[in-house]
């Protein structure tokens, strides 16, 4: 879940903080022994957006430091500096990659990872993304007018809703340590999930905008399940994109349901955007993240504030209460503004011990 990070940060966005925090979290549950680890084997795939919009704000805003730009601290923004400063906070010197692909930055984060293993980069990787809101950032969403207007903040997100008209911004991270099987294996590593496959595509239709017709979200799930050598039918949970706006919704059923066919009927779907908000740049791996404790934990959670599903969007959304079911395996999609698609399959892994998720059976 999104890790909450106290205390001020003087100059600097939470951005930056919030992937140490996580990543230190990491690497505890990992139970990893990085003191005997060779660290030329473990790599770091970090996405952060910016760094310290705070920082351009007040030089755009004093036309006296404008100079300043282009002075030390320009490293506090660059997108890769997340990735650098948690890699240095535990000394990784595998590869360390990093990508700037909006909404999808988690989610593509993660596959660089697990591409850094398969092709023998490496054998560890410390993955995830961060996301700190700043009226900077609030302002362009606001200005294109896919921000959420509702009177209660706690129901403004509704996706697949009849009556959804945009997202709430939230912020928070989530970090993974991904790692080749059979090193897992021999430390006897504690394992959420087995990463089937995965895959990436763009939607070339508009930089903002969504072909309606979904085609090529469509085509992502296909080759994802291709990858993974699994049928639709075996697709038990797909957590999704589901933003909670007009356009998005309609697209992503649509696409699920053409790519599934009839098996789509079976599937439990959640928006978990209507719990946490938008994560925006954290979105991909706080979802994934989700999408593996519902795995291990045979639970599907719900969309809260989905009291009437458009008709548009005919999926079983899992509208209100979440549900208790037996899960092997999961699909991940990410949308992104500039049309980056991303999905990732995962299965259940049979040792994986379930925690009990407190809410009442359906």
């Amino acid at each position: 879940a999104p890790v909450a990070v106290t205390g001020d940060f003087p100059g600097q966005l939470k951005n930056i903080p919030l992937c140490r925090r996580a990543a230190g979290e990491a690497f505890a549950d990992s139970g990893l022994e990085l003191a005997s680890t060779d660290r030329h084997r473990i790599g770091c795939s970090v996405s952060a957006n910016m760094g310290d919009t705070d920082y351009v704000v007040e030089r755009l805003q004093r036309s006296d430091l404008m100079p300043a730009l282009k002075q030390p601290r320009w490293q506090q923004w660059l997108p890769n500096t997340a990735c650098s400063v948690v890699a240095n906070d535990h000394d990784l010197c595998g590869p360390r990659l990093s990508n700037s692909t909006a909404c999808a930055s988690g989610t593509i984060a993660f596959l660089i990872a697990v591409r850094a293993i398969r092709d023998g980069q490496c054998d560890i990787a410390l993955t995830g993304s961060s996301q700190a809101i700043h009226p900077l950032f609030a302002a362009g969403f606001h200005n294109m007018r896919v921000l959420a207007e509702h009177p209660d903040p706690t129901q403004a997100c509704r996706p697949f809703d009849r009556s959804r008209n945009g997202f709430v911004m939230g912020e928070g991270a989530a970090m993974f340590v991904v790692e080749r099987l059979d090193h897992a294996l021999a430390r006897g590593a504690s394992i959420y999930a087995e990463v089937l496959g995965g895959h990436l595509l763009t939607d070339g239709h508009h930089v903002t905008s969504l072909n309606a017709g979904g085609e090529a979200l469509e085509h992502l799930i296909e080759r994802t399940l291709q990858k993974s050598g699994l049928a639709p039918a075996d697709i038990d949970h797909i957590n999704a994109h589901g933003t909670g706006t007009q356009q998005n919704d309609v697209m992503e059923a649509r696409s699920i349901r053409r790519a599934l066919g009839r098996a789509a009927d079976a599937v439990g779907v959640t928006a978990n955007k209507s719990m946490l908000g938008h994560l925006v740049n954290a979105s991909g791996s706080v979802e994934l993240a989700l999408a593996a404790l519902a795995l291990r934990d045979g639970y599907v959670p719900p969309t809260i504030n989905l009291r009437s599903l458009d008709p548009a969007c005919e999926l079983d959304c899992t509208p209100l209460v979440g549900r208790h079911r037996t899960l092997e395996h999961a699909l991940k999609l990410s949308i992104a503004f500039g049309g980056h698609l991303a999905a990732v399959a995962l299965r259940r892994w049979p040792e994986a011990v379930a925690r009990p998720v407190g809410l009442p059976r359906r």
